[in-house]
């Protein structure tokens, strides 16, 4: 249609150039001029028309023919929207269809169950009725069984019972027997192991010291100086030492004697000072005695410092390194104290090491351990509660005060090295040497296991044998059977293990023996 415009325009522009054009012509040239003009105007104003008719045919085709494409698109797009309808109700039909079948279904299953359970019903109540009778034919029977057997259901249950539960007691005890022996075997495999290592790699000495001290003399007549005009010089010594001196006939010798072995050394100190100065008399014995009691806590301190840098054990405070100084005065079960201590802190350290812990603070609380036994002041406390005690009091690591505290069971142990000092000193204690002990107490602890066997019934004779480390036991063979011989060794064995306090292991033997003797005549 535009373009139909566009050619009009262009019409009707050269029409005006030709009027135009004639009107030129005709004022300048004549009438047949004119004419042509005009004849020329119309020419081609005709042929202008004759393009616009045409163009605007052919824009008329085109335009009916894109209306037709049009329509044949529109009616394309509405078959298949058309079509897609169909497919959606066939398919909402379908599923009306599907859900009316499954309440069909759904009925008939309902119809199903409610004759199922009314089957069931009648099932449950033909069995209670059977159920019924089966109890009243049990009753029955159960009392035929109690007056044929003469005992009632109760009592026979309790017979049962009975006997079920010894058999399972002497079962129990046999397993927990069993267990027990498999632990220990196992358990003292890998301590004997940690503790053979442990007493392997360090050197022990046997230190016994008594509760006397020899003092031997160059000749017998200084035995009379000693004792000086009426006595007078040996009570000045006894009485600024503290120690008894026996001037007997021993032959150029003079015994001290005192529980205490740091008086004892004091005495002898001064002894041998006064024997070599020659000069004895009692304010002399006085002065003498004052200066070696002044020289022996410097000797003191010197040992507590030498001890603890051997050992490696650094940052003591003072009164401890002098509490560890007078240990080597000191004596246990005829043990020194300071070898003793020594041993413990170097066993600590080896099995802290050993089983990777701190060997440093074990040492420490193994040369620390008896520190109680050296109080300058007498005390109602056990010596690990006081030992425990002075250590806290000083500074002491808390690990190391309850490792002192608890290594006699008198404290909770808390910490990991506290059972370590405890099983360190029981070795340093109970090694080959190291201890005596009194003849009497030997004798009781072997009465006390005898009399503690003899206690059970069937038991003909106990013997302590092997220094008390073994208990045989003899029993009676009609009353006690073989199965009651293992009850009985693992009963006496766990009363000794929790009554008596005793060194090592004690094994309990029982003897069974059954014999039948006839005569041929």
């Amino acid at each position: 249609m535009d373009s139909t415009i566009i050619y009009i325009i262009i019409g009707i522009g050269a029409l005006i150039a030709g009027v135009l054009a004639g009107k030129v012509l005709f004022a300048k040239n004549t009438d047949k001029q004119v004419q042509e003009a005009e004849l020329e105007s119309k020419k081609l104003i005709a042929e202008a028309q004759l393009k616009a008719d045409s163009y605007k045919k052919e824009r008329e085709i085109e335009a009916k023919e894109r209306f037709a494409q049009m329509k044949i698109d529109n009616e394309k797009d509405i078959m298949q929207r058309t079509q897609k309808i169909v497919e959606g109700e066939n398919k909402i039909k379908q599923k009306e269809q599907s859900l009316n079948q499954k309440e069909t279904n759904v009925d008939k299953q309902v119809k199903d169950n409610d004759l199922i359970k009314d089957n069931l019903n009648k099932q449950i109540e033909i069995v209670n009725v059977k159920r019924t009778e089966l109890e009243k034919h049990q009753e029955e029977h159960i009392r035929r069984l109690e007056k044929v057997a003469g005992l009632s259901a109760e009592d026979a249950k309790m017979q049962l019972i009975e006997g079920l539960k010894q058999e399972a007691y002497s079962q129990a005890l046999v397993l927990q027997q069993e267990i027990i022996e498999d632990a220990k075997l196992k358990a003292n495999k890998e301590a004997r192991k940690i503790v053979i290592q442990t007493i392997q790699r360090t050197a022990a000495e046997q230190a016994i010291e008594n509760s006397i001290t020899v003092f031997n003399l160059e000749s017998d007549e200084i035995k009379g100086s000693i004792i000086g005009r009426e006595g007078r010089n040996i009570r000045a010594i006894e009485a600024a030492t503290g120690v008894d001196l026996i001037v007997d006939d021993t032959p150029e010798a003079i015994v001290l004697s005192s529980f205490d072995p740091l008086r004892r050394e004091i005495a002898r100190l001064s002894l041998q000072r006064l024997v070599a100065d020659g000069r004895i008399h009692p304010a002399r014995i006085e002065e003498v005695v004052e200066k070696t009691k002044r020289q022996l806590d410097d000797q003191v301190m010197e040992i507590g410092e030498r001890t603890a840098i051997e050992l490696g054990v650094h940052g003591l405070h003072k009164e401890l390194i002098r509490m560890v100084g007078r240990m080597r005065f000191r004596s246990s079960y005829g043990q020194n104290l300071l070898m003793h201590s020594r041993e413990t802190a170097n066993l600590c350290g080896i099995m802290a090491a050993e089983l990777g812990m701190n060997p440093k603070l074990a040492k420490r609380a193994g040369l620390l351990h008896d520190i109680g036994k050296v109080p300058d002041e007498e005390t109602e406390l056990s010596h690990a509660l006081l030992g425990a005690k002075l250590a806290e009091k000083y500074g002491e690591n808390p690990a190391v005060v309850n490792a002192i505290g608890a290594h006699h069971d008198e404290m909770e142990m808390l910490f990991v090295i506290s059972p370590i000092i405890q099983a360190c000193d029981a070795i340093s204690g109970a090694r080959p040497g190291a201890r005596r002990e009194i003849m009497q107490q030997y004798i009781q602890r072997i009465k006390d296991l005898e009399t503690l066997a003899q206690s059970y019934n069937g038991v003909e004779k106990a013997y302590a044998i092997q220094a008390g480390r073994e208990l045989r036991v003899i029993v009676e063979s009609d009353k006690v059977t073989d199965a009651e011989s293992d009850k009985l060794s693992f009963e006496i064995a766990q009363k000794i293990q929790t009554e008596m306090t005793f060194p090592g292991q004690i094994k309990v033997t029982v003897i069974r023996e059954k014999r039948a003797v006839n005569i041929a005549r």
